[in-house]
């Protein structure tokens, strides 16, 4: 199966040319402009159809744009959905019912253009201005979003319409909408048009001037009307080969994209051996939780070239409000405007500060107390790795060229620049790096998963191997009542031990403690026991004698013992995981904590590491080369801490405003254990997924699910396993990925319950077929 029919797609189509008719205000002559186009349209060929869609009216029936269409052009189909009495706007006129929700309105259209099975042109004219509202309330420049049809703009040709028309276009265009066409009427005193045909060449767009249509004057305005259209409509020849030339233009772009990527474009973690031209799909658009692709392989005579995809890898974790979010677009554009890019040491703008305040108060973590910024995880988490490894070296008396190792986890990832990488043990994605020299201490550790309807830690072999089955997912992270019993001793006499083997008798030294909260995403989603990272916490903060000793006063609340506590959130952190920090499931807090991915919502790149005063304060120096001497050009950028606040703010809002309180409820505990675990994806599917043979295990936690799948011949990175399955929900508009044997699919925050739903049905339906 694949996604219902119901996720609105673009229509964009070879043989059918559809645009969408806005004005720059209400009562500027859309319909006089739309009519003129569907009589020029209809002298140009007798055998293409033309079809005039008006999905909201309001007024009198006999006023109605679509009979207006059907007294003057002869030949063409018309249609409104719903017109509405009062001659005010639709969201007054219409009655408030789920009849005439956007949802509805747009299914409609999406229906009422997919039935057209025919070469022609559809005109969408729409009701009043750009953001004149929709019955719901919502303007329609972000309604008709999704469809992402094509723009032909009628400008205001009165006083002020220089002002609503440029308004118009920059509401369309930063909303991501291509304005084809301009239509004016001229206008002898106020001469709009020749103010804004410089202005609108500029942006390589077409301006047609047009006779102003004849002035009411009773009985005789339909026989003065017919005139006017007979004699304007064989001058807009030029217009509508502009329109269908521009049409056939982005037809040509979307079809050859995938190949001219394919000669020129190097991607990042792609064996390019293993894909072509073909398979290389061509994203139109993004809107909410899907893209809009083309994918050559996938090219048939089916008249729709874009298919809805939903993006089921975030992005690369990194989407979380919705592609296109009209919000963070705005917050973009209103700090590109106000600042640009300015340099920030030494300086400060109000975006850099409202965001490190912002962060340091809702975060959780009450030692943190300093703010740097750099441009992604990785060079967050190398940031991290300074500071940590300074704070050390300084309170122990090591000298810069002392080895130094961190303490961490088998499969970890934080980055791919070379001293990240350094941070993680020997595998795929270091194995063949030149430079590449592991720095560390990696503990296998004790993994959660579900199989056959039972949440489970398996040991690691030098743990003894068993198995714990628990009776919900909750338990497992009542970590502070487990801390007390046989398995939380367990883990802390072997953390010791293995430390104490390493420092004394192997002499490694040790600057750091630097591991991903939870779930490990890039070594395959491996879901870390929490009792097992927070009692590695604090064993290295609480065994007298495993490091050596130090004359530095550590008093003070956020003064950091044994080695610095380095906690990567760039993929876990902001409610990814159901939380605001993931470091709050573990019950303990980090003296150095990374966050990005979900910081900007999924819009650009900004990274953030938080520290404490005392790990800031080992920079503190006269000699100059002792400070934190990182940074890049745009460090601190406007436009991406701009959008960082907003997304954080709106992610506090969800949360305070109950968006997720349905999942929450689907995931409490029945015996009476409330930790606020849960997850988007349902309990009955994911225990339903752990009963498969095929599934080695699963989980589900917050917006992500991965699945482990069954591989005798090898497991992890290279593993080859779910190359079927990921192929089965691509073709069935999931856009998946895979870790090796693991398949994850990871919602939004803000993705639907039915959309959530179908999902499921999709991932059951692909798993059961394999």
């Amino acid at each position: 199966m694949r996604f219902p029919a119901n996720v609105t797609s673009s229509p964009l189509s070879r043989s059918l040319r559809v645009f969408q008719v806005y004005g720059a205000n209400t009562d500027v002559g859309k319909t006089i402009v739309s009519t003129l186009l569907c009589k020029a349209l209809r002298r140009r060929s007798q055998t293409d159809g033309v079809w005039y869609l008006k999905p909201v009216s309001t007024g009198a029936q006999q006023d109605a744009d679509d009979l207006h269409i059907t007294r003057f052009v002869k030949g063409v189909e018309t249609k409104c959905f719903w017109q509405f009495k009062e001659p005010i706007s639709p969201h007054l006129a219409a009655p408030q019912t789920p009849d005439h929700s956007d949802g509805s309105l747009l299914s409609k259209v999406r229906e009422h253009i997919s039935a057209i099975n025919r070469l022609g042109t559809v005109l969408l004219e729409t009701a009043g201005g750009v953001h004149s509202p929709a019955p719901s309330g919502t303007s329609q420049a972000d309604l008709y979003r999704p469809l992402r049809l094509p723009i032909i703009l009628v400008a205001d040709s009165n006083l002020g319409g220089i002002s609503t028309s440029i308004s118009a276009f920059e509401s369309l265009h930063t909303r991501g909408y291509d304005v084809e066409q301009v239509v004016v009427f001229a206008n002898e005193k106020y001469k709009n048009d020749g103010y804004l045909l410089p202005y609108f060449s500029r942006y390589g767009i077409p301006l047609t001037v047009l006779p102003p249509p004849p002035p009411k004057s009773g009985p005789s305005d339909e026989a003065a009307m017919s005139e006017y259209y007979e004699s304007t409509a064989e001058k807009l020849g030029a217009t509508i080969e502009s329109l269908e030339n521009r049409h056939a233009a982005r037809i040509a772009n979307v079809r050859s994209m995938s190949g001219r990527a394919f000669s020129k474009i190097w991607y990042p973690f792609t064996q390019h051996e293993e894909i072509s031209a073909n398979s290389i799909q061509a994203i139109d658009s993004a809107h909410d939780d899907f893209f809009q692709t083309y994918t050559p392989s996938h090219d048939t005579s089916s008249s729709q070239m874009l298919k809805p995809k939903f993006d089921g890898s975030a992005s690369w974790w990194t989407q979380g409000l919705g592609h296109s979010n009209p919000d963070l677009t705005l917050a973009a554009a209103h700090a590109a405007g106000r600042y640009g890019h300015v340099m920030f040491p030494g300086s400060i703008h109000a975006p850099a500060l409202e965001l490190a305040e912002l962060l340091l108060d809702k975060i959780g973590n009450g030692r943190l107390s300093r703010v740097f910024y750099s441009d992604n995880g990785s060079t967050g988490a190398e940031v991290a790795l300074k500071m940590a490894l300074r704070a050390s070296r300084l309170r122990y008396g090591w000298s810069p060229n002392e080895k130094v190792d961190i303490i961490g986890l088998k499969g970890a990832y934080h980055g791919d620049t070379i001293g990240v990488m350094d941070c993680a043990d020997p595998g795929a994605f270091n194995k063949e790096v030149e430079w590449y020299s592991g720095r560390g201490f990696w503990f296998d550790f004790p993994k959660v998963g579900m199989k056959d309807g039972a949440w489970k830690i398996n040991m690691p072999q030098e743990m003894g191997g068993s198995e714990i089955k628990f009776d919900n997912l909750a338990s497992i992270f009542d970590v502070e009542k487990r801390e007390g019993g046989v398995v939380g001793e367990q883990y802390a006499n072997y953390i010791r031990g293995e430390l104490k083997r390493a420092i004394k008798d192997e002499g490694k030294k040790f600057g750091a403690v630097m591991i991903e909260p939870l779930i490990l995403g890039s070594g395959g989603m491996l879901f870390a026991d929490p009792l097992f990272q927070r009692t590695l916490v604090n064993v290295v903060r609480n065994t007298p004698g495993l490091f050596p000793e130090f004359s530095e006063d550590v008093s003070s609340p956020d003064s950091w013992s044994g080695v610095p506590i380095v906690f990567d959130e760039v993929f876990t952190g902001l409610h990814r995981l159901g939380r605001v920090s993931s470091a709050s499931f573990l019950g303990v807090d980090a003296d150095v904590s990374i966050h990005a991915k979900l910081l900007t919502g999924g819009l650009l790149p900004l990274c953030t590491t938080l520290a404490s005063e005392s790990i800031f304060k080992q920079f503190l120096h006269k000699d100059k080369t002792m400070a934190l001497l990182h940074g890049h050009s745009y460090t601190a950028h406007a436009v991406g801490c701009s959008v960082a606040k907003k997304s954080v703010e709106t992610i506090l809002e969800l949360d305070q405003a109950g968006e997720w309180k349905a999942a929450k409820a689907d995931w409490a505990s029945q015996e009476g254990v409330e930790m606020d675990v849960w997850s988007q994806w349902r309990q009955s599917f994911v225990s339903e997924v752990s009963h498969l043979p095929q599934v080695e295990g699963t989980f589900a936690l917050g917006t992500v699910l991965a699945v482990t799948l069954r591989d005798d011949k090898t497991t992890g990175y290279t593993s080859t396993a779910a190359g079927g399955l990921l192929a089965d929900l691509k073709s069935n508009g999931v856009d998946a990925r895979t870790l090796g044997n693991v398949v994850y699919v990871m919602t939004s925050l803000t993705s639907k319950q039915e959309t959530v739903r179908a999902l499921e049905d999709i991932i059951m339906e692909s798993l059961r077929a394999m």
